[in-house]
């Protein structure tokens, strides 16, 4: 039915109270029961951003979430779109990343089950979400979608940050309504703040310790506490390692910064053998303990904003807060407690102890043929410009790039799903114009082909580089390495560079030796952009597999 503009429906409130809650861009892909939402962004003044799969929007609003630290909201329809968008927020929620999905519903009278045989029917959409999402919550009329959308975005700033749906019915979004529009929605997410004592507590712990280490995980990076975090280290003349996801929490330079080889076994020992050990915004996870071989023999203090991950995995004096809150408090609690002989002493002692652990990091790398792979990420990071955002599929690169990448970078090892780098990267790019670059092997490629087509359309400044060893190039080097041969890793692809200019953006394959300046040129150059490097490369021996 055709709607003039002084006829307002329930998707017009949709769209009012996202522009009122602060968005500015949401993503999306229509569907049959979504069409009310999509009508109404026409008379909105939300920039819409479509993909090409239900998929790339979730990736896509991540990346953009990601980039702005705010929520990023996004328009599905219902069955089979909305379950498309459960892999990319399995990822959001490992990573704490703040997304709205809003996806439509069957009409109100085929809920809760009742069989009317709509298309995409299911007896309860939601269940499939709730173990994935924060929140999600199902509106039943019009005067419901704004406290809805609201109460949604605040819980998805709410430490720990995270995605939350809200499902919308069909007959719901279309219907007229008489609701004044949407001008004014306020949030206040809940400050998750310390408990007095246990700062008080870890405050003593770690200026008495002769020997304090910090892991800083990825709750550092998304609460914003870098800041805290190196008063915090340079009080207590403290080392600190990073997570693979904290990348850009501690400068990389710095002389207490241990890096991120979290997989070396040089650095486990050295976390383990700290007398006060200090873990903040990470539960020590597979990754970020090594495989589960790192085992403190000190006091370990841990800060963490998720309730389920506080001495999930290492028992210790547990601090239930956000990141930056705790951080803060906790340098003001150590400030000055250190004499300044005590201070002197410990300074040298601790900066050495970092160089002896780097050294020998080093120097197992050095004793392996690995000069392809360490001149290829050292190539990337001379090319990319110093602001700009990356971000990287699950592909050996990627895997080098947690270890080795000097500078902050955004990977899917939240929840480990192939297909993250372009549709986040151009979800980046859409918030913050560009250049962003998007990194992925030939395997995690072919699920993201479709979204040339979107970059082109909305003339997005990313540049992708795709790494074509012909399969799964890290699960082939598993398998070999576990079974001694491989099975299902081998993979006909297209040639990306040919595709990718039928798709109307510019591409070139280059080499190892010209990857820099070809790179280099191609995040120089305005608009979207596909280099294709043919390498076969290899992982670093591992560690926790010894003994």
């Amino acid at each position: 039915m055709s709607r003039g503009q002084a006829v307002r429906t329930g998707g017009d409130l949709v769209v009012e109270s996202l522009a009122a809650l602060g968005a500015t861009t949401v993503f999306g892909e229509p569907g049959q029961h979504a069409l009310g939402l999509f009508d109404a962004l026409r008379r909105s003044d939300l920039r819409y951003v479509g993909c090409r799969t239900e998929l790339s929007v979730a990736f896509a609003a991540d990346g953009h979430a990601r980039a702005t630290g705010s929520v990023t909201p996004f328009l599905v329809s219902t069955g089979p779109g909305a379950l498309g968008t459960l892999p990319a927020l399995m990822e959001s929620r490992a990573a704490a990343v703040p997304v709205l999905a809003v996806s439509s519903q069957i009409p109100a009278d085929g809920l809760g089950g009742r069989r009317k045989g709509y298309l995409h029917e299911l007896p309860d959409q939601a269940a499939a979400f709730r173990d994935v999402v924060k929140s999600a919550h199902v509106v039943w009329t019009a005067g419901q979608i704004a406290p809805a959308l609201a109460e949604a975005w605040e819980l998805a700033l709410t430490a720990p940050a995270g995605p939350v749906l809200v499902e919308i019915p069909q007959d719901v979004l279309l219907a007229e309504t008489g609701i004044p529009a949407v001008t004014e929605l306020r949030v206040a997410p809940r400050p998750l703040v310390p408990r007095a004592e246990l700062v008080a507590a870890a405050a003593d712990l770690l200026v008495r310790a002769a020997d304090p280490v910090i892991l800083a995980g990825g709750g550092v990076v998304r609460a914003g506490a870098q800041a805290a975090l190196l008063e915090l280290a340079q009080e207590l003349n403290a080392p600190v390692a990073t997570t693979f996801g904290a990348k850009g929490a501690f400068p990389w330079e710095h002389p207490l910064s241990l890096q991120s080889w979290l997989e070396d076994r040089h650095l486990t020992a050295f976390l383990e053998e700290a007398d006060v050990l200090l873990v903040v915004g990470s539960g020590l996870g597979e990754l970020s303990s090594n495989y589960h071989t790192m085992r403190p023999r000190g006091r370990v203090v841990q800060i963490e904003a998720d309730l389920g991950k506080l001495e999930s995995n290492h028992p210790g004096l547990a601090v239930h807060a956000d990141a930056r809150a705790a951080l803060e408090e906790l340098a003001r609690a150590v400030k000055g407690a250190r004499t300044g002989r005590d201070r002197a002493v410990a300074q040298p002692a601790a900066r050495s102890a970092v160089r002896d652990v780097l050294g020998r990091v080093a120097a197992r790398l050095d004793a392996q043929d690995l000069a392809l792979e360490r001149s290829l990420l050292a190539a990337i990071d001379r090319a990319l410009p110093e602001q700009a955002l990356s971000f990287w599929d699950m592909t050996i690169l990627a895997y080098w790039a947690w270890s080795a990448w000097p500078r902050p970078m955004e990977s899917a090892q939240g929840a480990g799903g192939l297909g993250y780098a372009l549709p986040a990267a151009l979800g980046a790019a859409a918030a913050t114009g560009g250049p962003v670059l998007a990194v992925s092997g030939d395997g995690g490629a072919m699920y993201g082909l479709a979204e040339l087509a979107t970059l082109h359309q909305h003339r997005l400044d990313v540049t992708w580089l795709i790494v074509d060893d012909g399969g799964y190039g890290i699960l082939r080097e598993y398998m070999t390495d576990a079974f001694g041969a491989a099975t299902g890793t081998e993979l006909a692809r297209p040639d990306f560079a040919a595709l990718a200019a039928a798709f109307g953006v510019p591409a070139r394959r280059t080499t190892p030796e010209n990857l820099e300046s070809d790179l280099a040129r191609a995040l120089r150059t305005p608009g979207p952009s596909v280099v294709v490097l043919p390498a076969t490369l290899r992982m670093f021996a591992p560690t926790h597999l010894a003994g």
